[in-house]
């Protein structure tokens, strides 16, 4: 295929475009942007589809155009949002703009003939008067259009309501579209189903201070289908940064998705060819299959993405490592990297011959000796990879590995370190 739409549309990413004919708009090169609110230091995982989306306009030959949202990130976009955002101080909003240009470089490929271009749009808000706004911009907007958008309808309707600073937010994002048409040529934009009211704003901006057309692409907002929001885990939010969430939490939240979910995150986060997508869904329904190799695919494809080889490397490393009943040899310098990427508890005034149950208990790995007991008698405990039976089993020197370190599993998730210092 040699348009870029023809491509997104075959892997599910266009869930509505604003015109018919925007598959022949992208047969020359093109510029396309999608704006990051800044609402953290880092993207998670439910952001990478906008990125990816992107990143394969790059790959057809149009220049991809992220702006992050230095000013806008100051308002807060009400989107699919029940309750308005805090409002974030100067000096975070500066430390979260540079960790999301950092997730954003990552994925984006400077090597590429298109080169990415990342912006922030306090740039060229920051000059531009309130008077001067209304009078220029505010003057082109009807109350009625604004009045009628999901996200202002929605939070109109609820308790909270909604102030009159997150209503302003869809014309600073218009204003987005416009300013970056007449500077940096940009003729679409692109974001997720939430944001059709944002982008069709923009639209008849440009349309109404100068006659000029721009383009809007949504995609699909990625649920599972388990009912559970995607990107999201027990312990929160699946960040991009290695600093807030480590190489091996991120390939172990892939590699745990439900089957039902597999193929159309391979279709949405990865750049595999849909020949190979498809062999793999044929294999997945076949007697032959391996379970869960579909999960270690995507798991492998979208960790190397993300944290580079070496990242993906450790994950699988510490992976192996603390898989209950694993072969794996355990040292002392195997299990101090592990430390690093799974919680890791410091034991104090170890005495010969105390209960394990007493030891996790006071730690509080667990919320009570009765959980651990039963996950021992369950079957679902293991101390350093060896199946655990006996409640009442007794810690000893020669428990510890190199004399300072257990490996605790307690059910198929929860992996602990237990450190003697």
């Amino acid at each position: 295929m040699t348009n870029v739409i023809d491509i997104l549309e075959e892997r599910g990413f266009i869930e509505a475009t604003t015109h018919e004919e925007i598959r022949d708009h992208f047969d020359t090169p093109r510029a396309i942007y999608c704006g990051f609110d800044p609402t953290s230091d880092s993207l998670h995982l439910g952001n990478l589809v906008a990125i990816i989306g992107l990143a394969w306009f790059q790959r057809f030959g149009h220049t991809p155009v992220a702006v992050v949202g230095g000013a806008t990130g100051l308002i807060g976009d009400p989107s699919g949002k029940s309750h308005e955002r805090p409002l974030l101080s100067k000096e975070q909003l500066q430390v979260n703009l540079q960790g999301i240009r950092k997730n954003i470089e990552t994925v984006l490929s400077h090597d590429e003939a298109a080169k990415p271009v990342i912006l922030n749009n306090h740039d060229w808000f920051e000059g531009i008067s309130f008077l001067h706004f209304l009078r220029d911009v505010g003057k082109q907007f009807r109350m009625g259009p604004m009045l009628s958008k999901d996200s202002v309808r929605s939070r109109l309707e609820s308790e909270e309501g909604m102030s009159y600073t997150e209503f302003s937010y869809q014309l600073l994002q218009a204003y987005d579209f416009l300013y970056l048409h007449e500077h940096h040529d940009v003729t679409a934009q692109i974001g997720g189903a939430d944001q059709w009211g944002n982008i069709t704003a923009g639209i008849d901006l440009m349309k109404k201070k100068g006659g000029k057309t721009g383009y809007g692409i949504t995609f699909p907002l990625l649920t599972r289908s388990d009912g559970k929001k995607f990107g999201k885990s027990e312990k929160g939010a699946i960040w991009l940064s290695g600093e807030k969430l480590s190489p091996y939490e991120f390939y172990q939240y892939l590699f745990r998705i439900p089957d039902e979910d597999v193929i159309p995150l391979m279709h949405m986060l990865t750049f595999l060819e849909m020949e190979e997508i498809q062999k793999i869904e044929q294999e997945m329904k076949s007697d032959r299959y391996e379970t869960n190799s579909a999960q270690k695919r995507l798991a492998s494809e979208v960790t190397k993405m993300i944290h580079g080889a070496q990242g993906l490397e450790k994950a699988l490393a510490v992976t192996s490592s603390a898989k209950p009943g694993a072969k794996t040899q355990l040292d002392s310098a195997t299990l101090e990297a592990l430390s690093e990427e799974i919680p890791c508890f410091d034991l104090n005034d170890f005495q010969e011959g105390c209960k394990l149950i007493d030891v996790v208990a006071e730690l509080k790995v667990t919320s009570s000796k009765g959980e651990i007991r039963r996950l021992i008698q369950n079957g679902g405990a293991y101390l350093n990879n060896e199946k655990l039976s006996d409640p009442q089993m007794l810690l000893v020197e020669g428990n510890f590995v190199d004399g300072k370190y257990l490996l605790l599993a307690l059910g198929k998730k929860n992996k602990v370190i237990i450190r003697r210092i």
